[in-house]
């Protein structure tokens, strides 16, 4: 008796239902990378985002500059941390303007929060986020600013679809990531970071966002990549 095989057309549908966004946030893409923000000790971490050495810090003045803020505006920084790049948004967009620091770690924003009061900064917000969504406010951000955390996004696609709603109409994103290349990067790097550039940049398009800027003179050990918003009922261009 001859041996059966399933029709195409199965085969192909169960193969486009395991590739969907929706098919692949079922389960965390990284599971445990966001173990050591449970309870942080803030100075340890201060010690490591906001010291010479990281490119993140170095070029941060050039990074700001970059990502073209205008007073007033309000500006999501996504993965806060310790409040590097909180800051430096808070001086960009002036009191008129609005700073949403988000992240996992309540610790890390009660360091913000103690700081912003310290400095006097009244255009800061703290909002604490989950694995699968910023809970940013929806049509509150112009500028989302993602920097060296993409790759702890548990669940990428729902973390960009709650950016993607938090955004305004023409809102931008901010991506700055590790380059993650087979037999250059570090270790750390290869073991730490789980896709490079072009696997991130194809699922931010995927949540509803098309490239605009790709500045390759900016950084080398990171990219800088700025998406635009599209609307959900449009296809992006590039």
């Amino acid at each position: 008796m001859p041996r059966r095989f399933p029709a195409l057309s199965v085969i192909l549908l169960a193969t486009l239902a395991l590739t969907t966004p929706s098919a692949a946030q079922k389960k965390s893409v990284r599971p445990g990378i966001n173990k050591s923000f449970k309870n942080p000790n803030v100075k340890t971490f201060i010690g490591r985002f906001e010291k010479d050495g990281r490119e993140a810090y170095d070029r941060r003045r050039e990074i700001i500059k970059a990502c073209k803020l205008k007073p007033g505006m309000a500006v999501a920084d996504v993965g806060a941390g310790t409040g590097l790049f909180t800051r430096l948004f808070s001086d960009a967009v002036g009191p008129k303007g609005k700073v949403y620091a988000v992240d996992v770690a309540k610790n890390f924003l009660k360091h913000i929060d103690r700081t912003a009061k310290v400095e006097k900064r009244t255009n800061i917000t703290t909002i604490l986020c989950d694995q699968q969504s910023t809970n940013l406010p929806p049509n509150s951000v112009d500028v989302a600013f993602i920097c060296d955390v993409y790759h702890h996004f548990e669940f990428p696609h729902k973390s960009m679809r709650s950016i993607h709603r938090a955004l305004k109409p023409g809102g931008h994103v901010v991506l700055i990531d590790f380059h993650r290349i087979e037999g250059k990067s570090s270790k750390f790097i290869l073991g730490h970071v789980r896709a490079g550039k072009n696997v991130f940049v194809t699922e931010v398009k995927r949540a509803g966002f098309r490239v605009v800027e790709d500045r390759k003179d900016l950084l080398k050990e990171n990219y800088f990549v700025r998406f635009v918003k599209v609307a959900d009922n449009a296809t992006p261009k590039k």
